[in-house]
């Protein structure tokens, strides 16, 4: 699916193909939670990095976060994933890590295409969600998580018959 997304501001605008654009997962980890914001968590997308075109990147930042403290008290140190947001305005963009280099994950806030409804949802790193997040009681469309699911975006939504292939013949867009 080809999408289109924006900063508030409108000095950075992008585009890409996403093959895994439902926006079905919801992170309360303490990362998402602070550099995505919105409702107390983060939900990303996934897009195959090649596709990303970016109009103003040159107010584009990034931001490696630091992954907090074991259960040992030990710093686990900074990790390799950034998150790329607005210089001007702040907003989250997308997020990218060396280890997945084919993939960026857009942050379904800053998408201006109007994206697939989930049929379902993952509600991850719940133990880490602050007291005032109600999330909704597990069910049919709701799973928990405590930390990330062994199920990929791609299995989830291959799963669901959501996975979008790309049109190699027109460079994935």
């Amino acid at each position: 699916m080809h999408i289109e997304g924006s900063c508030h501001c409108r000095k950075v605008r992008f585009t890409a193909f996403a093959d895994a654009p439902a926006p079905y997962m919801y992170c309360y980890c303490s990362i998402c939670r602070k550099t995505a914001g919105g409702f107390g968590g983060g939900i990303n997308i996934r897009a195959s990095a090649d596709t990303l075109r970016v109009e103003g990147m040159e107010h584009v930042r990034a931001y490696q976060p630091h992954l907090g403290h074991d259960a040992n008290g030990e710093d686990r140190g900074v990790g390799s994933g950034r998150r790329h947001f607005c210089a001007h305005c702040g907003s989250a963009l997308w997020a990218s890590d060396p280890r997945w280099a084919q993939w960026v994950y857009p942050h379904a806030s800053a998408i201006d295409t109007e994206l697939p409804p989930a049929p379902a949802r993952d509600h991850i790193f719940v133990a880490d969600k602050p007291a005032w997040v109600e999330v909704p009681t597990a069910g049919e469309r709701e799973r928990m998580f405590e930390a990330y699911p062994n199920e990929s975006l791609e299995d989830w939504h291959r799963a669901r018959g959501l996975f979008e292939e790309p049109d190699l013949g027109s460079g994935g867009k």
